[in-house]
């Protein structure tokens, strides 16, 4: 605290903020490197097409699984037809002995994004772990 004097008012007390300014400014700088910057959203794989546009081995082919989400709720695994009710009994039976749980969404341009994260929802209930999707671009090489 300090006093100012003089004038014809008196002595008049007036309080130092300076030392608070401090506090606050160090507590402030304390709050922003502890606070951690965490990114959102959900994780997804795109695969990248081979840089020489070899065609996939067939082990890789047979190891790849691939849901295909048509117009009209139509679906395929890896050009097996299905139905939203036999999707997850199916891959559950495909990823039962696989340790390696991942599996490819590819939906058609018309499809609606519902019915595409729906098929997502399905995989991820029935224990893959990483889900990614596969565009019509990325199918043709560019």
């Amino acid at each position: 605290m300090g006093i100012h004097i003089g004038g014809s008012k008196g002595a008049m007390a007036e309080m130092n903020v300076v030392p608070l300014i401090d506090i606050l400014l160090v507590l402030l700088i304390i709050f922003m490197v502890i606070t951690p910057i965490v990114p959102k959203g959900l994780e997804a794989l795109v695969p990248q097409p081979s840089p020489n546009q070899q065609q996939p081995t067939p082990e890789i082919l047979q190891k790849t699984v691939v849901v295909q989400v048509s117009l009209g709720g139509k679906l395929k695994i890896n050009q097996e037809d299905h139905t939203w009710e036999t999707l997850q009994p199916r891959l559950e039976t495909i990823f039962k002995e696989r340790a390696e749980k991942v599996a490819f969404v590819k939906g058609d341009d018309a499809v609606p994004f519902a019915d595409v994260a729906r098929a997502i929802d399905i995989m991820r209930g029935a224990g893959i772990d990483k889900v990614g999707l596969i565009t019509a671009k990325l199918e043709a090489g560019q």
